[in-house]
């Protein structure tokens, strides 16, 4: 959809007003709106700024005054840069903040310091398979161990199906 003013861009602010029962929609490019009188409350909303807007200052132990500034070691990155821009330079970043960050991904995340998401299903069935083959090679370690051969011969066969059958969709 165009912006309904100058028909040139796409409108990506939508507004709905009404006013004693009467209701008027508008549909503007976020130039055409910041033009508007009544749209003098619009700024850009971005996600970065919504992530960033947690980050307090830094944990009371950094911010004494007595601790030089922390930078990381790998890239230079400090938690000011950090803030500002809303995203770390290196892994070790997450290392050398976790002091300040982990009370922000306890917020977020419900207390969980590690990332729980979800994983593509194929990805998921892939795990599970590895898992199992990793369990029935233990079994089959025991099973040689008390001279079950019988067991170990099933637990063999099991192990080279499901590692044929990972192959084929890897």
């Amino acid at each position: 959809m165009l912006c309904e003013k100058c028909n040139k861009n796409p409108a990506t602010v939508h507004v709905t007003k009404i006013i004693n029962n009467n209701k008027t929609e508008l549909h503007l490019c976020e130039d055409c709106a910041r033009e508007r009188d009544d749209f003098n409350w619009f700024t850009s909303f971005s996600v970065n700024d919504l992530l960033t807007s947690f980050l307090g200052p830094m944990s009371p132990a950094r911010s004494s005054g007595s601790i030089p500034v922390v930078k990381c070691d790998k890239c230079g990155m400090d938690y000011q840069k950090f803030k500002k821009l809303g995203r770390f330079g290196c892994q070790n970043c997450y290392e050398v903040f976790k002091d300040e960050i982990y009370p922000i991904i306890k917020k977020v995340q419900g207390g969980a310091f590690k990332h729980t998401g979800k994983r593509p299903h194929s990805q998921n069935i892939r795990m599970r398979t590895s898992r199992e083959i990793e369990e029935l090679k233990r079994q089959l370690e025991n099973a040689i161990k008390i001279e079950a051969f019988e067991e170990a011969a099933r637990l063999r066969d099991r192990i080279r199906e499901l590692e044929s059958r990972q192959q084929q969709e890897g």
